[in-house]
């Protein structure tokens, strides 16, 4: 690979032993939902499900943040309702492959998630977490709403736990993601327990593996289709207000929006 083109990738996707490691590799923006990294994102799923070795996918990140959420900069720079509209759609797409992929999709984290990383995460089959790991649910304070990633991300809070970190935009850490449902397990030995659950994995047959996903996912999915037109409509009017230009002005410029009291 040229220099160039390691420049170019965001995503890397390697296999090992049935075990394709999909590593987010964004540092400048902390693996940011650019169009650029989510369409390789897209990519190394897609080719992950083609690969008839692939038992499971890891999905993990470089660097201390495994994903900000949507990329404010190239936000603010592709203004316009189409422009808003195709982030929500290609958004609803990542979420979407990731819940219907042949093969469980295991996150390994031990950074900051916020707002559409959240999405991930939730769209998540299982998720390690290391004690670093920080959450939040911040559009609220930006002037918009969790609306596309509320498609997976409500399915695994409960309601009061999902009201409140919803309406404050507040962080939690590794272990209250964990007591809230929200990741699987949270430990010091992450690499241990990774390496614990894919030995679990590999021993379950293909068929297996991808009829009973499908079953746990059934009653996610149903919700996701039947809410999808509602979250784009709802997140595509959001980015289009005024609050919402002021609320990702504020955050670019390192300062508090003028609502903030």
């Amino acid at each position: 690979m040229s220099t160039e083109q390691a420049r170019e990738e965001l995503v890397h996707h390697t296999v090992e032993r049935g075990v394709a490691t999909i590593t987010l590799d964004s540092p400048h923006n902390r693996n940011a939902l650019s169009d650029r990294l989510v369409r390789q994102l897209l990519q190394a799923l897609w080719r992950a499900d083609e690969q008839q070795e692939v038992r499971v996918v890891v999905l993990t990140h470089t660097g201390t943040t495994f994903c900000a959420g949507v990329d404010l900069t190239e936000a603010a720079q592709r203004s316009g309702s189409d422009a808003a509209t195709a982030r929500s759609e290609q958004l609803v797409e990542l979420l979407r492959t990731i819940l219907t992929l042949g093969t469980p999709v295991v996150a390994s984290i031990d950074g900051h998630v916020r707002a559409g990383g959240m999405g991930i995460i939730g769209a998540c089959d299982i998720v390690v977490s290391g004690p670093r790991s920080t959450f939040a649910l911040t559009e609220a304070r930006i002037g918009v709403a969790p609306s596309i990633i509320s498609l997976v991300v409500l399915s695994r809070l409960g309601d009061r736990a999902a009201a409140r970190l919803c309406l404050t935009g507040e962080v939690f850490g590794a272990s209250e993601a964990a007591r809230v449902g929200f990741v699987t397990e949270t430990t010091e030995e992450r690499e241990a327990a990774l390496a614990r659950l894919l030995t679990d994995l590999r021993v379950v047959s293909p068929q297996g593996l991808r009829e009973t996903k499908l079953l746990v996912n059934d009653a996610i999915l149903a919700a996701f289709d039947a809410g999808r037109d509602r979250v784009i409509e709802q997140s595509t009017r959001l980015f289009m207000s005024e609050e919402a230009a002021e609320g990702m002005r504020a955050f670019l410029q390192k300062r508090p929006p003028r609502w903030a009291r």
